[in-house]
């Protein structure tokens, strides 16, 4: 071709284009049990996954874990350190990377079930604070700011849910049952803020007033619920961790309500 050409005459790429992102390498794994699930990865030599801390449950004698911040230089690692903090995670991510065959087994904290997202390159998902369990060194973990603010402040959950942008595939975990949803354009699912697991970053989302007072007061069902209007996928769980504790604690109080002024904490705790 001429020197005009906008392509390459040997590859046949536009000139100038960026290369795409690689696929990531398939992950052999299994997820065994039914409430209480524990996801077992075999690892090929060499190849590598990270956890969030605490989450491993077993691993052969072959395979190495080295516990780290993330990030290339010091002031990714501190920034990727206080990202973690913000979304209630651990400072530290713990590598583990096999020198020959192995395997290495990782579970939640409470009783719950394992979803894994095979993400193609570029794709995002957006997930709850809390639910990252391991994901591939391909797989980039950050935060993303709900939309509106009211989001935040009502929703019970904060300004921060957990952002996962592939090639790779991420595993999260959460409690009871999940029950999935493929949205439409422009269809909308309300649900109870505390029992979003996950969604495509192509579903919007959003916190908004349903019902009336009495509702509110005697129905035990909270003001607000949250909104996801597609398109995308969406996830949600049969039990939350809030739920739990409220069930076991000796001077529960009933419903699931989440109440405005209730909900404000949820922006600066991380326990759920």
């Amino acid at each position: 071709m001429g020197d005009g050409s906008r392509f390459c005459s040997g590859c046949g790429q536009p000139v100038g284009a960026s290369a795409p992102a690689p696929a990531a390498e398939p992950l052999d794994y299994t997820i065994q049990g039914d409430n209480l699930q524990i996801a077992r990865v075999r690892l090929k030599p060499g190849q590598e996954v990270y956890a969030e801390a605490g989450k491993m449950v077993y691993k052969t004698a072959n395979v190495q874990w080295d516990t780290r911040m993330s990030g290339a230089t010091l002031g990714e690692k501190l920034l990727g350190a206080l990202r973690r903090t913000v979304t209630g995670e651990s400072l530290f991510l713990t590598y583990f990377r096999a020198d020959s065959a192995g395997e290495v087994g990782f579970a939640g904290n409470y009783p719950g079930r394992i979803q894994v997202f095979e993400l193609k390159p570029g794709q995002s998902i957006l997930a709850q604070r809390d639910a990252f369990l391991f994901a591939q060194p391909t797989v980039q973990f950050n935060i993303a700011l709900v939309k509106r603010l009211g989001a935040g402040f009502f929703g019970g959950e904060g300004f921060i849910l957990e952002k996962f942008t592939g090639p790779g595939a991420v595993f999260i975990h959460a409690g009871g049952d999940f029950v999935e949803f493929d949205l439409g354009s422009g269809q909308t699912l309300q649900v109870d803020t505390g029992c979003i697991v996950a969604f495509d970053q192509s579903v919007d989302y959003d916190i908004q007033f349903v019902g009336g007072i009495k509702t509110a007061l005697f129905g035990g069902e909270g003001l607000f619920l949250a909104t996801l209007t597609g398109p995308g996928h969406v996830v949600i769980q049969s039990m939350t961790l809030q739920k739990l504790r409220r069930e076991l604690a000796p001077m529960r109080t009933g419903g699931d309500e989440h109440s405005p002024l209730g909900a404000l904490g949820g922006i600066f705790s991380s326990e759920d």
